[in-house]
């Protein structure tokens, strides 16, 4: 999946998964991880979420991380903010308050960037890739927040085969393989929302779950 991809659905408002509300799985969880007051959270693809907002109002530092400029301005835009604006390598930074939106390639990170980070909040990431990408994903993300982190992941699993991604399916077992060799996962929460779901439905989808986990790195 090329950059293009996410450039073309930002440009045809294309954005069925940008919810108009904060997630309710973060509002229930994150204040149970025991992530300390003023620290950084990395959110990956982050998109122009209202999460951005409510994680800044619990007294976290933000550092979101996303690929289209659109999406970025569009943020600042909605939530009537005027950011400063810098370049940090290959990311142009837009920073208002304790919210920073790097606008670049999530792999162009290195450890260097995300050293403040002591937290992760993935409602979008995992499920936006395709399998070989969300190895690619899951071994860059590995190697970049340092022992000791916190983070909410969220995942939704269906049968792949009867509905092209994205969001893509992603299974406990997958899930596990993936960053289990360096976080622990528990999950918290598991969500049968097919009924809510007409778009998957009509798709002939038979079965959707979402599941929340909450993860602590070693």
């Amino acid at each position: 999946m090329e950059p293009g991809f996410w450039h073309e659905r930002w440009a045809r408002n294309q954005t069925g998964f940008h919810l108009p509300e904060v997630n309710p799985y973060l509002l229930r969880h994150w204040p149970g991880l025991g992530v300390a007051n003023g620290a950084q959270v990395l959110v990956p693809l982050c998109g122009k979420s209202l999460d951005l907002v409510w994680l800044a109002s619990v007294g976290h530092r933000v550092m979101g991380v996303e690929l289209s400029e659109k999406a970025v301005e569009g943020f600042f835009s909605e939530q009537e903010l005027t950011p400063q604006i810098s370049q940090r390598g290959a990311f142009k930074v837009f920073q208002a308050g304790s919210i920073e939106l790097w606008c670049g390639d999530f792999f162009a990170l290195d450890a260097g960037a995300v050293a403040d980070c002591r937290a992760l909040y993935d409602r979008a990431a995992l499920i936006a890739l395709p399998p070989l990408m969300r190895e690619q994903y899951a071994a860059h993300l590995n190697g970049l927040l340092a022992g000791g982190s916190r983070g909410l992941l969220i995942t939704l699993d269906y049968e792949q085969a009867q509905k092209a991604g994205p969001p893509f399916a992603v299974s406990d077992e997958e899930a596990r393989l993936l960053l289990g060799a360096h976080w622990g996962l528990d999950v918290l929460e598991e969500q049968d929302i097919l009924g809510d779901s007409w778009k998957f439905v009509q798709d002939g989808v038979t079965r959707l779950e979402e599941r929340v986990y909450r993860l602590a790195k070693g």
